[in-house]
């Protein structure tokens, strides 16, 4: 069952036509703990969200639970583009979320929302970010919701891996 939950982007108060802001909601059997240490787990991601991340390089380690971490990641999705960003988790909330700024092709900022809810974990992500990949910056105007739909794919297939990889460790782990 697909539960991940996506909002159209809409474009930021104030900031012009390559702000976007994207919700993403999923629901997990598993706990915040496990959901955690997945998103933790940096150099993990490209195992089970292949098809989106591409390369990922921990620039600095960071702390408990990964505050402080540098990252530099190249992602893609269906068009034919990849965006070359870096990220650093700036706020650690353990095991219910954080906060990520970013900048690079895309600029601003990510938290994750965890939460308990008896056997599931609901897990909520809002990204708002100004693109400055050069591709979006031009078409962006009138490609707008093909980006949208862009990034609700890579969300999905970024939920279905999640939910594999918790499946895995609950077989495991019985």
């Amino acid at each position: 069952m697909d539960d991940a939950r996506f909002l159209e982007p809409r474009a930021l108060t104030n900031h012009g036509g390559n702000f976007y802001s994207f919700t993403t909601r999923w629901r997990f059997i598993g706990t915040c703990e496990e959901v955690s240490a997945l998103l933790e787990d940096t150099e993990r991601i490209p195992q089970w969200w292949p098809s989106v991340y591409h390369n990922v390089r921990v620039v600095r380690a960071g702390g408990e639970h990964s505050l402080g971490k540098v990252v530099e990641v190249e992602t893609k999705g269906l068009l034919p583009y990849t965006l070359r960003w870096r990220y650093e988790v700036v706020e650690v909330h353990y095991p219910n979320g954080s906060r990520l700024t970013a900048n690079g092709d895309l600029d601003g900022e990510g938290e994750w929302h965890i939460a308990q809810d008896g056997a599931h974990v609901n897990v909520t992500y809002e990204w708002r970010v100004r693109a400055n990949h050069p591709f979006i910056r031009r078409f962006g105007w009138f490609m707008r919701p093909l980006f949208a739909a862009n990034h609700n794919w890579t969300m999905r297939d970024g939920e279905r891996g999640m939910r594999r990889q918790l499946e895995k460790l609950h077989s495991t782990s019985s």
